[in-house]
């Protein structure tokens, strides 16, 4: 099924499902209400699978979301889970295990469903992207730069490597994002790491970008848009205070080839990927959310997956997920923002 019907086929089905939380703008009066920025509005948000189990398996954890061939929503969980939703009611429809070559669990972070319906799926563990069939096989894995790999192989510490993944337009490039700085660069610096797609749908090493990031804050997530800009979400905690998170729109379009630079420490001669801010979600209207640890906005929470699922008057239809580490002080909640870029 091509993307733009795919696209068609579930903005649909998110704009039938009123009844999960909060009803979208009926008109220009409300989206100004909901308005969190001149750029950013948000529609609704849902709970709706907070703390909830399907086919044995706990429903939620999320750290990813991508649009299926078929039009239903995949969302990865970081306990190597991928489940199936149902675009109208986010209801699961299907789970399927992931795990290693060995048969080990994965910290899945970063989700792909490439042109033939293959899943590309990052752990940040390692770090590592492999391409598993729909019912979860191992089909390929690409390389990975040894200087992103967790230390004492490679500069990276664990858990903080590869969050975020996507295509860009056309197909041909992919892009993960690290979600902290590597030893040797400076904080808040991270590197987004690209591949080539060649023959055969495999992927070849390709240019590497820098983007520096908010004092204290990563990147969870990474998105690219129909004209090859990305949207960035950065985010944070703090204890006693919770969560920052916002949304950057970013150009890397003319921004320096860093692979063959050993160290980043703000030189002048190299281009960081620009980034213009789009909102910080601590703007947004609550809509009635409520919180179950302190917030400076009870509808924040640990947000950690975003996706494109279409485009209407103008602007991208944007949906988030928090991930609630399946603890009882966060949430499963999904957010429906209009995005102007």
């Amino acid at each position: 099924m091509r993307l733009r019907t795919v696209l068609a086929t579930l903005t649909a089905g998110l704009a039938a499902a009123t009844a999960l939380t909060a009803a979208g703008p009926a008109n220009a009066h409300t989206a100004a209400r909901n308005a969190c920025s001149p750029s950013v509005s948000l529609d609704r948000f849902s709970d709706v699978l907070d703390k909830t189990t399907y086919d044995g398996t706990f429903v939620g954890n999320f750290s990813a979301l991508a649009l299926d061939r078929g039009g239903s929503l995949a969302a990865l969980s970081d306990r190597s889970s991928l489940f199936d939703l149902n675009a109208t009611t986010l209801a699961p429809k299907k789970v399927v295990p992931l795990a290693d070559e060995n048969g080990a669990a994965l910290d899945s972070e970063g989700l792909v469903i490439d042109r033939d319906g293959t899943r590309l799926i990052t752990s940040e563990t390692e770090p590592s992207i492999r391409r598993y069939s729909a019912d979860g096989r191992i089909l390929d894995r690409l390389p990975v730069p040894s200087s992103l790999l967790v230390a004492p192989a490679g500069r990276a510490t664990a858990n903080q490597t590869f969050e975020g993944l996507t295509l860009l337009p056309g197909g041909r490039t992919l892009l993960a994002s690290m979600e902290y700085a590597i030893s040797g660069d400076s904080t808040g610096i991270v590197r987004f790491q690209t591949w080539q797609r060649t023959k055969g749908d495999h992927f070849r090493l390709g240019a590497q970008y820098a983007y520096r990031t908010d004092a204290g804050l990563g990147v969870p997530e990474v998105q690219a848009t129909p004209d090859g800009r990305l949207l960035v979400l950065e985010r944070g905690f703090t204890a006693g205070v919770g969560n920052t998170v916002r949304l950057y729109l970013a150009d890397p379009r003319r921004a320096t080839n860093t692979t063959g630079i050993e160290n980043l420490t703000g030189q002048g001669d190299v281009r960081l990927i620009r980034k213009t801010p789009l909102t910080d979600i601590v703007t947004c209207p609550s809509l009635g959310a409520t919180a179950k640890q302190p917030q400076p906005n009870p509808l924040l929470d640990n947000i950690e997956g975003m996706v494109i699922t279409g485009r209407e008057r103008g602007r991208l239809k944007v949906l988030l997920v928090s991930d609630d580490n399946q603890g009882a002080t966060q949430t499963t909640r999904f957010y429906y923002l209009r995005v102007r870029v």
